[in-house]
C-alpha cells in the first residue's frame, strides 16, 4: 500500500491528479460518448447514406454534432450544400478549442496535425479539467483514443444493423447525438450572456424549422451569438454615456 501511494505521488505534478484518476475519468467520457456512434450509424444509414459514406464520415469528420446535423438535413430532403454548410458551422467551434489546447498541451509540431483530429468537445472538456499539463495531455490522449475507436466501431455496427432496427424515427435514435451534445454543453453555460445566446439559438432553430428548408435553421441560429453580443455592447455603451452625462 505504501509503495502504491508513493508511485501515485510521483505521477502527480504540482498537485495534479494521479495518472490512474485521469485515465479513469477520460475512459468514462470516451466510452459513454463513443457508444452513441451506434445511433449515428443507424440514423445515417436510415437517411439514405451508404455504409462506406457513413463510416468515412466518422473516420474523417469525427465530430458528432456536425455529423448528425449533416445526415439529419439530408434525410429531411435538404440541399446537400446547405446541409454541409450547417455541419461546417457547427464544427467551427473545434477550431477555437484548438487555439486553447495548443497552448495548454504544447505538443511537438510533428504531432499536432494528428492531434487536431481529436480536438472535439469531449477531449477539450477533459483536458481543461486537469490542473497540470501532464494531466491535460494524458486526459486528451486517452479520451481521444477511446472515443475515436469506439465511435467508429459503433458507427459501423449501427450502419450494419440499421435494416434490422427498421424505422429510426420510431426509436428516436436521431436525437441521441444532439442530446449528448447538449448534456456536455449545458454545464459550460455559466454566464448570463452564454445562457442568452443558447436560449435565442434554440428559439431561432425550433421556430424556423417548419418554415425554412432543412439545414437552414441551424445556419440562422448561429446568428444568435453576434446578435446578443451586439445588444450587450449597445447596452454597455448606453450605460457609459449616461454615467458620463451625470459626471458633467
Amino acid at each position: 500500500m505504501a509503495e502504491q501511494t508513493a508511485l501515485a505521488d510521483i505521477r502527480t505534478e504540482d498537485g495534479g491528479k494521479p495518472d490512474a484518476a485521469v485515465v479513469r475519468d477520460a475512459l468514462g467520457v470516451g466510452v459513454a460518448v463513443g457508444l452513441s456512434g451506434f445511433a449515428f450509424g443507424v440514423t445515417s444509414a436510415g437517411g439514405g447514406l451508404t455504409l462506406p459514406q457513413t463510416c468515412v464520415l466518422s473516420l474523417m469528420v469525427f465530430t458528432g454534432a456536425s455529423q448528425f446535423a449533416l445526415v439529419g438535413a439530408l434525410a429531411a430532403g435538404g440541399n446537400p450544400f446547405t446541409a454541409a454548410a450547417g455541419a461546417f458551422f457547427l464544427g467551427v467551434r473545434n477550431a477555437f478549442y484548438g487555439l486553447r489546447l495548443s497552448q495548454l498541451l504544447a505538443l511537438p509540431r510533428a504531432v499536432r496535425p494528428f492531434a487536431a483530429q481529436w480536438v472535439i468537445d469531449e477531449t477539450t472538456a477533459v483536458a481543461l479539467a486537469q490542473p497540470t499539463r501532464r494531466g491535460a495531455r494524458l486526459g486528451f490522449t486517452v479520451t481521444g483514443l477511446s472515443l475515436y475507436v469506439l465511435w467508429n466501431l459503433t458507427t459501423l455496427l449501427g450502419a450494419l444493423g440499421a435494416k434490422a432496427i427498421g424505422d429510426t424515427d420510431a426509436w428516436g435514435l436521431d436525437a441521441a447525438g444532439p442530446a449528448v451534445f447538449l448534456a456536455l454543453l449545458a454545464p459550460m453555460l455559466k454566464t448570463t450572456t452564454e445562457r442568452t445566446v443558447a436560449g435565442l439559438a434554440v428559439l431561432l432553430g425550433l421556430g424556423l424549422l417548419p418554415v425554412l428548408p432543412a439545414g437552414v435553421p441551424v445556419l440562422v441560429a448561429a446568428l444568435a451569438a453576434p446578435a446578443v453580443l451586439y445588444a450587450e455592447g449597445r447596452g454597455r455603451g448606453g450605460a457609459r454615456d449616461r454615467v458620463e452625462k451625470e459626471d458633467r
